[in-house]
């Protein structure tokens, strides 16, 4: 994969954000002291060469492997808020990775349509009954974003949701990697998570409704069964999108995935610019990009580590 095209991205996590390139991910975390602690994870180069030559298939291996390493960050990040230092076994990854899509399948899938499968003995139709299924899960997905947005650890994590869209733009702008030229980007990206799960909230209402007229548990199962093949179309979707992005009705189609992430950021301020940078700029290194001397730049007396 050439380099210059590759999608660089991350997420956000405790008083840090991660961020991924083609041959490393790198997570930074500001300290309660206030040091900003790097943490360098190597990636598997070869697998994913492999899987770009699999469309759909890739999304779903793609969607797995981003979740065993935001687990791996989050627990990176919470031992640094905490001084511990814990790590997890392959087991409890891929144990809190199930428990965590059985939570989102549970909730945004399985919810909706027990309570939409209550109005059948109100004699609704079945078209009503699909209509309040589709409903439903629209609006506890969009309700969820908005109930953990009031609390005030997540405010912050969202605040480096917006620093890690900001650098990764001033990055793809072709802009210096310092705090002033950073901070005025916008929050919104084309490739965010949000919109992905949107995305994937919206494909399955047309989906989930072809199996409307059979028996429920069939209509169960199919919550369970397709949703990773319904994730799998909407990567594809998402990159098809942000590769045309530049397309005037591409944006106009996008327009309501991109409004959503104004309820996953938040403004950072520079302190957080900082960790977002200084986990970029070694995934950068990594895959052989050059930052020219005096590109970054942080706060005088803050001090950066790896471990």
């Amino acid at each position: 994969m050439d380099v210059k095209r590759f999608p660089y991205g991350g997420q956000a996590v405790l008083e840090g954000v991660m961020m991924r390139g083609l041959r490393q991910a790198t997570i930074a975390v500001r300290s309660p002291e206030g040091e900003i602690i790097l943490k360098h994870e190597q990636l598997n180069v070869t697998r994913r060469h492999v899987w770009e030559r699999m469309p759909f298939l890739r999304g779903m291996l793609a969607l797995w492997d981003a979740l065993n390493l935001g687990i791996r960050a989050l627990t990176f990040s919470s031992n640094v808020a905490l001084g511990e230092d814990t790590q997890p076994s392959n087991g409890m990854m891929a144990g809190t990775v199930v428990v965590s899509l059985g939570f989102s399948i549970g909730l945004f899938f399985v919810v909706p349509l027990l309570l939409s499968n209550l109005l059948t003995g109100f004699g609704a139709t079945l078209l009503l009954r699909d209509a309040a299924d589709g409903a439903l899960r629209l609006l506890i997905f969009v309700g969820y974003l908005l109930l953990i947005g009031r609390m005030p650890d997540i405010q912050r994590v969202f605040a480096y949701h917006g620093a890690e869209h900001k650098t990764i733009n001033a990055y793809e702008a072709g802009a210096p990697l310092t705090v002033e030229s950073t901070r005025r980007f916008t929050l919104i990206h084309p490739r965010c998570g949000t919109s992905f799960l949107l995305v994937v909230v919206l494909l399955s209402i047309p989906i989930f409704a072809l199996f409307g007229g059979m028996p429920f548990i069939v209509r169960l199962l199919s919550r369970i069964v397709l949703v990773p093949a319904i994730a799998a179309i909407a990567y594809e979707l998402l990159r098809l999108s942000a590769a045309h992005y530049y397309r005037s009705w591409v944006r106009t189609l996008v327009a309501p995935s991109l409004a959503l992430q104004r309820l996953t950021t938040r403004e950072p301020d520079d302190t957080m610019l900082e960790v977002a940078i200084a986990a970029l700029v070694p995934v950068l290194a990594a895959d052989g990009v050059a930052v020219q001397a005096g590109e970054t730049a942080f706060t005088p007396g803050v001090s950066v580590a790896s471990v």
